[in-house]
């Protein structure tokens, strides 16, 4: 009986995922096709991450093969997160970082779903899900993953940086400094 209560309830979590559960791939034309048929889908994707938990498609997300300069923020807040200099290809398929920015612009939670026990990062300025921190990051550089969903984030370029108001981390995305808390 618990084993069929198990398949309903994953049924009915991914049946809310509708159109973003797919096959994994390391092509993007099949989001970018989703997204051209429906304007409001990445939006809902959007939502769906930050706002009930959910998880993007791996390889076929923004930033999980992206590797300009600058700063990761949170995409509804704008909250400083991530730094290009601490991003590495953990080879997961979604962007992940050694450190955030500042350990104080996150917060950690136990996540228990699918009868697993993860790790939760959530934006402390608006409680928004970002991902899931693991321990298998490179031992080198404190040996954390914050393996984080490319649609709960946006990326500011260096060059933009001070234009938007984030001057005070160019030391940070120009490798200076690790990060604030180092400061």
């Amino acid at each position: 009986m618990k084993l069929i209560t198990a398949f309903a309830a994953a049924a009915l979590v991914l049946s809310g995922a509708g159109v973003y559960a797919y096959a994994q791939t390391r092509a993007n034309e099949a989001a970018e096709q989703q997204v051209r048929r429906d304007p409001n889908a990445f939006e809902r994707l959007r939502a769906w991450v930050m706002e009930r938990g959910g998880t993007e498609r791996a390889f076929a997300n923004e930033y999980w093969d992206h590797h300009e300069t600058g700063l990761y923020v949170e995409a509804r807040t704008g909250e400083a997160l991530f730094a290009s200099t601490s991003k590495f290809d953990s080879g997961s398929g979604w962007p992940s970082f050694t450190r955030p920015i500042n350990p104080d612009a996150i917060t950690l939670h136990e996540d228990n779903a699918f009868g697993m026990r993860r790790i939760e990062v959530r934006s402390r300025e608006g409680n928004h899900h970002l991902g899931h921190v693991f321990d298998d990051g490179p031992r080198d550089s404190g040996g954390q993953r914050f393996c984080i969903n490319s649609c709960a984030i946006r990326f500011i370029p260096r060059d933009r940086m001070e234009a938007e108001g984030y001057g005070r981390y160019l030391p940070i995305v120009d490798g200076e400094t690790p990060s604030l808390a180092s400061r």
